[in-house]
């Protein structure tokens, strides 16, 4: 038996292993958590032992997991929501327990199940694990989509049918009175949960943190948030409900107070490395030896459930409104079974409804499942393309309508996500005439927008299609308004694959990702951190007495040394749009016959012409281009795209030179 300090220094050691491992072959991260566990589980090279200790510690990932899919939600969308909840979630969860019984009669050939085992296994199987689902469908920013809120509406179901559960399976052996009350009593257990969270908890959250923030004290401020968390979690434990559902109401509470983005920095930390940790237990779970000895019957209960769970979800939600594709996207993301599952199971064995050589190889097939999970959603696109015969005519009437906002449309400006940032913009852009079309995935704020004449429609940046639709051949420019890198790239690699040299504007939260962002294709990074500080300090030397005309030339002069593309931009009469010296930023892509092949950038002399060069990039054998650094002895080649700088003459002879 390993030692504390050895037992943590096998699963950090085995975690990065795994992820960097995983990550090389573009595969998902948590497959390599979960092959890690399985790896130096008690099952195969025993490496680490199953202990309670690493389960306990590991049940935190879920719990903050849950907390920072809160913050993403607010009680006014919980409301929303009701009917998903309550109605596509509890059918989901109701039918799969009924259901379960005539089904268990095809294992009555190897193992006799009672009805009571067979609804006590229709409750294991209808969870699904909330833990890989959230965590890969807010990987793929798919939260705010029409399946998204499907799937985190049956999970949040799910969680509420958990405490159910717990008292339904040890009652079915007892009388019907004794079932009714004790199912009685976790009614008022939850109803008064909930009083004292949403009623309560609200007024006070706001208020308590405002106090600590006032304070201004960071590691005040951090203790607090896990007092909160946490707290919370074991209040909801307390009256019987799961750690995991405290967590999400805390989140959602704290969504309301203007701490919410500080908040969702300071848990990240905590919520990926618990996470990790909890995936590699499930891993250790898996037992070969079972999957060796009982192989058919694994392949029954691992193939069966799946097709059952995705079957009966997808048409749920086929029944409360969704579309062909959006269900059958419902039905794959939550066709797996679920961390709940393994509680349910738990208990089953300890009351003996079930043969134990059926349940290990239940357990097997309930964790093969999760393994297959991530596959399942990251092919949910494709599969909904191939098998439903109207999602091709959805998705091209998207496109036709992100196509008819960008014909007549050129020299405009793209812009992915249309929050808060991405609506100033829209604004400025208006008051200068200049063109734009935005894309974002929320459909409530697309609608309202659209309404109030914003030229917004509903589409996903990350994807070529629409890109295309929006007019990226005949655009000026690109600006990527979300600060979420892992969305940003995606975005950027699209652009860059479809108009390499695009100028991409990304704004991001700080200097984190500058480097990672820039080679990706970003033509400039704006941190809001430096524009913060950049405000304040003009305002302080205002106040200060420092003259107006100063106070322009010092965050000028220090926007320019922050922002390549800024250089010079406050140069000759810049407020008249129609001078020639009015700035500008121009790419040359470099054909083969192009007098400029095979020159350096300093035989070809081009700041005589007035122009400075901003980036030279190039495309190597069949990868995407890349950013190569500014020497004066770089000698250029065919297909390098040059960005310039400078007035609209300038340019314009440089690229002449060149060409």
């Amino acid at each position: 038996m390993p030692s504390v300090l050895q037992l943590t220094l096998i699963l950090l050691a085995s975690g990065v292993a795994g992820v960097v491992i995983f990550r090389y072959f573009g595969l998902p991260p948590i497959l390599g958590y979960l092959a890690i566990g399985v790896l130096i589980g008690p099952h195969a090279f025993g490496l680490a032992s199953d202990s309670a200790t690493v389960k306990y510690l590991a049940e935190f990932g879920v719990v903050f997991l849950m907390f920072s899919i809160g913050l993403e939600f607010s009680l006014h969308k919980l409301r929303a929501m009701r009917s998903i909840v309550f109605g596509l979630g509890g059918s989901q969860v109701i039918l799969t327990m009924l259901l379960a019984v005539p089904g268990s009669l095809l294992l009555n050939w190897a193992y006799p199940i009672s009805w009571q085992a067979a609804i006590a296994l229709g409750g294991a199987l209808a969870m699904s694990s909330t833990a890989i689902v959230t965590k890969l469908i807010s990987d793929r920013s798919e939260l705010e989509t029409e399946h998204g809120r499907n799937i985190i509406g049956i999970l949040l179901f799910q969680d509420l049918a958990v405490v159910f559960l717990l008292i339904l399976i040890p009652s079915l052996g007892s009388n019907p009175g004794d079932l009714f009350l004790a199912l009685t009593t976790a009614s008022i257990k939850i109803t008064v949960a909930l009083i004292l969270i949403f009623f309560i908890g609200k007024t006070l959250m706001s208020r308590w943190f405002g106090v600590v923030a006032k304070l201004r004290s960071q590691e005040l401020f951090m203790l607090n948030l896990l007092l909160v968390v946490l707290g919370m979690a074991a209040l909801t434990e307390h009256f019987g409900l799961s750690l995991a559902l405290g967590a999400f109401l805390a989140g959602m509470l704290i969504s309301e107070t203007p701490y919410r983005h500080q908040v969702e920095e300071d848990v990240k930390p905590f919520r990926d490395v618990l996470l990790g940790l909890f995936f590699i237990t499930v891993g250790m779970l898996l037992d070969f030896q079972v999957i060796y000895e009982q192989w058919l019957l694994v392949l029954i209960l691992l193939i069966g459930p799946l097709v059952f769970k995705f079957g009966l979800i997808a048409l749920l939600s086929r029944t409360f409104g969704s579309s062909p594709g959006v269900s059958i996207r419902t039905g794959l993301c939550l066709a797996q079974a679920g961390e709940f599952g393994f509680v349910l199971l738990n208990q089953i064995d300890g009351l003996n409804l079930i043969d134990l050589e059926l349940s290990q190889a239940v357990l097997a097939a309930m964790l093969l499942s999760m393994f297959g999970a991530p596959f399942l959603i990251q092919y949910s696109d494709r599969i909904a393309m191939r098998f439903s015969s109207n999602e091709w005519l959805l998705q091209s009437l998207a496109l036709t309508r992100v196509a008819a906002k960008s014909v007549r449309t050129e020299n405009h400006v793209v812009i992915c996500g249309f929050g808060r940032s991405g609506q100033s913009l829209a604004r400025m852009l208006d008051q200068e005439k200049i063109p734009y079309i935005a894309l974002d995935m929320d459909p409530d704020r697309v609608k309202e927008a659209a309404a109030a004449g914003d030229n917004v429609v509903y589409g996903d940046a990350s994807r070529e299609n629409y890109l295309v639709a929006a007019g990226l051949a005949k655009a000026k420019a690109v600006v990527i308004t979300y600060a979420d890198t892992p969305a940003t790239l995606k975005v950027l690699h699209q652009v860059e694959h479809l108009r390499p040299g695009m100028t991409v504007l990304v704004r991001t939260k700080d200097d984190a990702d500058l480097a990672k962002l820039q080679a990706a294709g970003a033509t400039e990074v704006v941190p809001e951190l430096i524009e913060g500080s950049l405000m304040m300090a003009s305002h302080v030397l205002l106040m200060m007495g420092v003259p107006m005309r100063k106070v322009v030339r010092r965050i000028t002069s220090a926007r320019e040394a922050r922002y390549s593309l800024l250089r010079g931009y406050f140069r000759g009469i810049e407020d008249d749009p129609d001078s020639k010296e009015s700035w500008r930023l121009h790419s040359v892509t470099l054909l083969p016959e192009s007098a400029s092949i095979g020159k350096t950038l300093e035989e070809l002399h081009l700041e005589n012409e007035g122009v400075s060069v901003q980036a030279v990039r190039r495309k190597i054998g069949n990868a995407d281009y890349i950013k190569l650094e500014i020497t004066p002895d770089l000698r250029l080649q065919a297909n390098d795209i040059l960005v310039l700088s400078g007035n609209s003459e300038a340019t314009d002879l440089a690229e002449s030179k060149l060409l």
